[in-house]
């Protein structure tokens, strides 16, 4: 008989990820994930897929690094075909390294950069998930901007404009221009935030358009529903994740999620499984509903 391998003890609950204090560091936005410290862990080795989303066609926004990331890889794993979609050149490098990992999976990625700000591009990024598709089943609206400031005279007007910009108006730009494209069955998730719930006050303009993403979430389940579009439309609402935006925007990111009940950030991994969820048919009765991640923060 051959030797039993011997198993590794799995790894406890509250050690498995990297707890703060980290390293010192600051970034220029919107990041780069390899020169976070510790590196962010999006489940490059440990998601396991099951076919939950096999055949099926995605599109996510902010494909590139952090919650997108993750999710570009557990969607491909899954079965999915993916298109990334990432702002600029500086970003280049993480959105080729998404697409290596869906590729690697078997699955077929595309990536498309550009700004989402803009209306047209949106309508770009449509037309090319069906191009290269066929179909569209799955659209991630996660992309995000932020900026800390003290105090409400530091805030920037282009700022407040540049974050409503880039996180609210796309979702209508974009949901718009898909819905023609997705049959019944098919599913819109939207990234919202546990500061739709509790606000944090150095992120006002950003916590303000994760309210209104809330309120777009729940009302646009209802119109697609009641039209009989049968196209369910969720959120997820992530707590303190670490990725690239958070040594690139935030004060004191060494302690970055100290202040949860789990005394940690939560890794983009532990969040990509929500969005799995929701796109699968086993949430075919979910819409209009946000999940929270929060690593304890409470969202009622």
């Amino acid at each position: 008989m051959g030797k039993i391998k011997k198993q590794e003890p799995p790894k406890k609950p509250d050690t498995k990820y990297p707890v703060p204090p980290f390293p010192k560091q600051s970034q220029n936005p919107p990041g780069t994930e390899a020169d976070l410290k510790p590196l962010a862990d999006h489940g490059e080795t440990s998601y396991k897929g099951s076919g939950k989303l096999k055949g099926k066609k995605a599109i996510i926004t902010g494909g590139d690094s952090g919650i997108g990331k993750a999710v570009a890889i557990a969607f491909a794993r899954e079965g999915a075909d993916v298109l990334i979609s990432y702002l600029g050149d500086e970003e280049t490098k993480d959105a080729e390294d998404s697409a290596k990992y869906v590729t690697e999976a078997g699955q077929k990625a595309v990536l498309v950069k550009g700004d989402i700000r803009k209306e047209s591009h949106c309508k770009k990024i449509i037309e090319k998930a069906v191009k290269e598709f066929g179909q569209i089943d799955i659209l991630v609206n996660n992309a995000a901007f932020q900026m800390a400031r003290e105090t409400l005279l530091e805030i920037p007007t282009e700022e407040w404009i540049r974050t409503f910009d880039t996180n609210i108006h796309p979702m209508f730009y974009l949901s718009k221009a898909a819905e023609p494209f997705m049959k019944k069955g098919s599913s819109i998730i939207n990234t919202t935030s546990v500061n739709a719930y509790s606000p944090t006050p150095v992120l006002l303009p950003y916590a303000a358009t994760k309210g209104a993403i809330q309120n777009f979430t729940a009302n646009l389940s209802q119109i697609l529903l009641t039209a009989g579009k049968g196209i369910r439309v969720n959120a997820v609402a992530p707590g303190p994740i670490w990725t690239p935006l958070i040594p690139s925007t935030m004060p004191d990111p060494e302690n970055f999620g100290k202040d949860t009940p789990m005394g940690r950030p939560g890794q983009p991994v532990e969040v990509a499984p929500a969005y799995v969820f929701l796109a699968s048919d086993e949430a075919s009765y979910i819409s209009g509903a946000t999940i929270p991640v929060t690593g304890g923060r409470i969202t009622i």
